[in-house]
C-alpha cells in the first residue's frame, strides 16, 4: 500500500465524488466526503514524510516507464502543495453542513460534495503529476468544478462571477496547452523531468521561447497575479463563504506551485533568469499587487470583497520571493504559500460564520458584531493579525522572512516596501475590527453565537496560525529543503 500512496492521493477522491452522487443522501454523502478528504490528508502526510527521509519519489502508471508512460513525481516542493491542499480540504469540510450553502441546496447536497471532491482531485493531480498534458488536464477538472461551486453562492451574481471565472480560466487554459504544444514540438516529450534534460540540449530556439511566454503568461492567470487577476475578487465575493475559503487558500496556492515548477524545474534557473529577464518583470508586478490590491482593498464596503483584493496582495508577496531568484526568496515564497492557506482560510470560514446569522457582508452591518458573535469576531481579528504579520502569528514569519531573503539579496529597497505594504493591511483590518468592537449595533441586529460545528474548524485554523508563528520547523523546513533542490543546491 505504501508504495501505491501517489497513486491514492489522486484516486481516493476521484472515486469518491461519484460515489457521492450515488449514495444520493445529504448525510451519507457528507461523511463520505469528510472520510474522503482526512483519507487524502493522511495519504500527503505520508507521502511529505516520506519525501524528507528518502527523497524523490518516481511512480509509474500502469508499469510505463517515463518518459513514454505517466509519471507521478513527490518531490519536497509538491509534497508540501499536496499538504496544503488536503488539509484544508480537510478542515473546511466539516464546516458546510450547517453553512447557508447547504440549506440552500437542501436535499441536492450530495451533488456539491461531488464537485467538492472533483474539485480536491484537480488540484491534488495538478500538484502531483509529472506529466505537462496530465497538469492541464486536472488543472480543467479543478476549474471546472470551482465554477460550479462558485455558482452556488446565495446572490445572483454568483452566476455572473462563475462565469467569469469560467471564461478568463479557459483563457489561461488556452496559454497553457499551447505552450504545452510548442514544449513538446521542441523536445518530444511530455514528462517535465525530461524535457528540462532535453531542453539544454535542443538549444533555447524561438519555439521554445514562444512555450515559455505562452506557459508563464497561462500560470499567471491561474494565480492571479496583478494586473490578470481580475477574476478573482468577483469569484471570492459571490462564492459562498465555505467555496471561498477552500479556493483563497488552496486554488492560487496551486498556480503558485504551477509557476514555480515551471520557471525552476521545466525550463530552469539559468534560461529563466539569466537567457531571458524574467525575474525583473516579476519582481514589478509583485510589488504592484501588494500596493495597489491592498490600497482597492481599503476602500471595500464588502468584507469578503476586501479580503479578495487582498489575496491578490498576498500572492504579490509569493511571487516577489521567488523573483529574487535565491534560496532564501524561494524558502520565503513557500512558507507565506503554507502560511496564507492557514489565515485566509481562517478569516473566510470566520465569514461563514457570520453569514450563518446575517446575509450582509457591508463592514456597516458589523456594528457591535464584538459583542454579537464573540467568538467568531476573536476568530476574525485573530486571523487579521496574522495578515498583518504581527509576532506570534503566522503571517509574520511569511514577513520576517521576506524581508531577510531581500536584505540577503542586497535589495534593501525592496525589505521596505514589504514594511509599507504590510501597514496598508492594518488599514482594512482596523475597518473590521472598529466597526466590530467600537460601535453600537442596531436594535434590530442579529444576535447569537455561530454553531460549534462551524467555530471549531475555524478555530482550528486560527490555532494553527498561531502554533506556527511560534513553531517554524515544518513550514521553514519543508520550504528550504525544496528551495535548495529547486536552485540546484543540494538537498
Amino acid at each position: 500500500m505504501i508504495a501505491h500512496l501517489p497513486a491514492l492521493q489522486v484516486v481516493i477522491p476521484l472515486l469518491a465524488a461519484p460515489a457521492c452522487i450515488l449514495v444520493r443522501g445529504r448525510d451519507l454523502a457528507f461523511w463520505l466526503a469528510l472520510v474522503t478528504t482526512w483519507a487524502a490528508f493522511l495519504v500527503s502526510c505520508l507521502l511529505l514524510d516520506q519525501v524528507m527521509a528518502s527523497g524523490v519519489i518516481s511512480y509509474e502508471l500502469g508499469g510505463w516507464a517515463a518518459p513514454f508512460g505517466i509519471e507521478y513525481r513527490v518531490d519536497a516542493l509538491n509534497a508540501f502543495v499536496l499538504l496544503i491542499v488536503s488539509g484544508i480540504g480537510a478542515v473546511v469540510l466539516p464546516f458546510t453542513p450547517r453553512s447557508l450553502l447547504i440549506e440552500m441546496v437542501g436535499e441536492k447536497a450530495y451533488l456539491f460534495y461531488c464537485a467538492f471532491l472533483l474539485c480536491v482531485t484537480g488540484l491534488l493531480g495538478v500538484a502531483i503529476t509529472g506529466d505537462a498534458f496530465n497538469l492541464f488536464v486536472f488543472m480543467e477538472i479543478s476549474s471546472l468544478a470551482s465554477c460550479i461551486l462558485i455558482s452556488l453562492g446565495p446572490h445572483r451574481r454568483a452566476l455572473t462571477a462563475a462565469f467569469q471565472y469560467l471564461i478568463v480560466g479557459t483563457i489561461g487554459a488556452t496559454f497553457i496547452v499551447i505552450g504545452i504544444g510548442l514544449i513538446y514540438g521542441a523536445t518530444g516529450t511530455l514528462n517535465m523531468n525530461d524535457i528540462a534534460e532535453r531542453l539544454p540540449q535542443t538549444g533555447y530556439n524561438r519555439t521554445v521561447i514562444a512555450a515559455f511566454a505562452f506557459l508563464i503568461v497561462g500560470a499567471a492567470i491561474k494565480l492571479a497575479l496583478f494586473p490578470l487577476h481580475f477574476w478573482l475578487p468577483k469569484a471570492y465575493t459571490y462564492a459562498p463563504s465555505t467555496v471561498s475559503a477552500f479556493l483563497a487558500a488552496t486554488a492560487t496556492k496551486v498556480g503558485v506551485y504551477v509557476l514555480i515548477r515551471f520557471l525552476f524545474t521545466v525550463f530552469g534557473v539559468e534560461f529563466s533568469f539569466e537567457v531571458l529577464p524574467t525575474a525583473f518583470p516579476l519582481m514589478l508586478l509583485a510589488v504592484l499587487a501588494m500596493f495597489v490590491a491592498s490600497t482597492i482593498a481599503i476602500f471595500q464596503d464588502s468584507v469578503k470583497r476586501m479580503l479578495a483584493y487582498s489575496s491578490v496582495a498576498q500572492i504579490g508577496y509569493m511571487v516577489l520571493g521567488l523573483s529574487l531568484v535565491t534560496v532564501d526568496g524561494l524558502t520565503a515564497s513557500m512558507v507565506h504559500l503554507f502560511n496564507h492557506a492557514l489565515m485566509k482560510g481562517a478569516l473566510f470560514l470566520a465569514i461563514g460564520c457570520i453569514a450563518y446569522r446575517q446575509a450582509s457582508f457591508r463592514i456597516e452591518d458589523f456594528a457591535g458584531m464584538g459583542k454579537r458573535m464573540p467568538w467568531t469576531m476573536a476568530a476574525f481579528t485573530a486571523g487579521g493579525l496574522s495578515l498583518i504579520g504581527i509576532p506570534l502569528t503566522a503571517g509574520f514569519i511569511s514577513k520576517w522572512y521576506l524581508i531577510l531573503a531581500a536584505l540577503a539579496a542586497d535589495e534593501p529597497l525592496i525589505a521596505a516596501l514589504i514594511v509599507i505594504s504590510s501597514l496598508l493591511a492594518v488599514i482594512y483590518v482596523w475597518r473590521v475590527v472598529e466597526a466590530a468592537y467600537f460601535r453600537k449595533p442596531p436594535p434590530d441586529a442579529p444576535a447569537g453565537e455561530a454553531p460549534l460545528s462551524l467555530l471549531i474548524p475555524t478555530w482550528i485554523l486560527i490555532a494553527l496560525n498561531v502554533y506556527f508563528g511560534i513553531e517554524t520547523s515544518l513550514p521553514v523546513g519543508v520550504a528550504e529543503h525544496a528551495a535548495r533542490a529547486l536552485m540546484g543546491a543540494g538537498p
